[in-house]
């Protein structure tokens, strides 16, 4: 299984696709990480927030995780450099993502910090210069920086860096429920180009990132998902109570749950539970059709076929000098 933590809601940006900060956790609530302990064995974790560095223990944090994770990956805003690179001194192995919301002026102005964007970079390059392997940058595609993403893309081509993306949703988790691209076209057209690069790419992971792109089209479109959802099966993610979520897409309106607390049940009692069962239901029967990497990642390696056959399909496209199948 696949694994998200959200170990804080406090942040030190103030993101405009993301309310978050606004309703920040106290330190003595927070999930220790003792109590992770009570996981069982993953083939990935992303520790997540929030922000992460905010925590004073996201060293034990870690230690603990990589324990249980063949791969751990840590998603930061980047500001605090000089815990970030304690972290991954002290955890060889370990994977960091940046998130990068654009170029210099956009990214400062969409996550509301001074000098974001410098210091994000700032933390990569040091990254980079220490030799860690598993580092990159994302960025969240909104209606102001999505002709930043082909830039931003290149610019981890150039340094050998990897470069996630998503596209604005809203839930709960985000505290955000007006959050969506309206200049679709121009957003859509930026996605068309990046996923021409990917297929160009001479990297098979890049191919099948770019059908993760072609879902993210697929979502803005207001299309169903490529791929079922199965958020709360094939992953799950632990709120900073220590709460067992499927997902980070629940809304109240439509539906939302935990299938129980880690802090006070052990994972098998609550992953079989009859909590867990009737929350798995409601995910057959989900209205929202997010696409995003948490729940996206798991069934595409599960239903491995249908995103290897349009990578087949649209590889051999690539090659020929022919544009992708995207509207198929």
């Amino acid at each position: 299984m696949d694994a998200s933590v959200i170990v804080t809601y406090r942040c030190n940006a103030r993101c405009h696709m993301c309310n978050t900060w606004e309703y920040p956790t106290k330190p003595r609530e927070e999930i220790k990480a003792q109590v992770l302990e009570k996981f069982p064995p993953l083939a990935f974790c992303n520790i997540t927030g929030g922000e992460p560095f905010l925590r004073d223990d996201i060293d034990e944090i870690v230690n603990v995780l990589r324990k249980k994770a063949k791969r751990v990956v840590i998603s930061t805003n980047g500001y605090f450099t000089e815990k970030v690179l304690a972290v991954a001194r002290r955890n060889p192995g370990i994977g960091v993502r940046i998130s990068i919301e654009g170029l210099p002026a956009a990214n400062d102005e969409l996550r509301g910090l001074k000098d974001g964007f410098d210091r994000g970079l700032r933390t990569l390059l040091e990254l980079h210069r220490m030799n860690v392997k598993d580092i990159g940058f994302g960025i969240t595609v909104s209606d102001r920086n999505a002709r930043d993403m082909i830039e931003l893309y290149e610019l981890a081509k150039a340094m050998g860096l990897e470069f996630a993306t998503a596209a604005v949703h809203y839930s709960d988790y985000f505290h955000k429920y007006d959050n969506a691209i309206r200049k679709d076209k121009e957003a859509l057209a930026c996605f068309e180009e990046l996923i021409g690069e990917l297929l160009s790419s001479g990297r098979v992971k890049d191919w099948f990132r770019a059908y993760f792109n072609y879902g993210l089209m697929n979502y803005i479109k207001g299309r169903p998902r490529l791929l079922p959802c199965e958020a709360g099966t094939e992953n799950f993610f632990v709120d900073p109570f220590g709460e067992v979520l499927p997902c980070n897409g629940m809304e109240k309106d439509v539906w939302a749950g935990s299938m129980g607390n880690l802090a006070t049940d052990d994972f098998d009692s609550i992953w079989k539970g009859e909590r867990a069962r009737a929350l798995r239901e409601k995910v057959r029967t989900c209205p929202k059709n997010c696409w995003m990497i948490g729940t996206a990642a798991p069934v595409m390696k599960k239903y491995i076929r249908k995103p290897l056959a349009w990578v087949a399909r649209n590889k051999i496209k690539s090659l020929l000098g022919r544009k992708p199948c995207l509207g198929c």
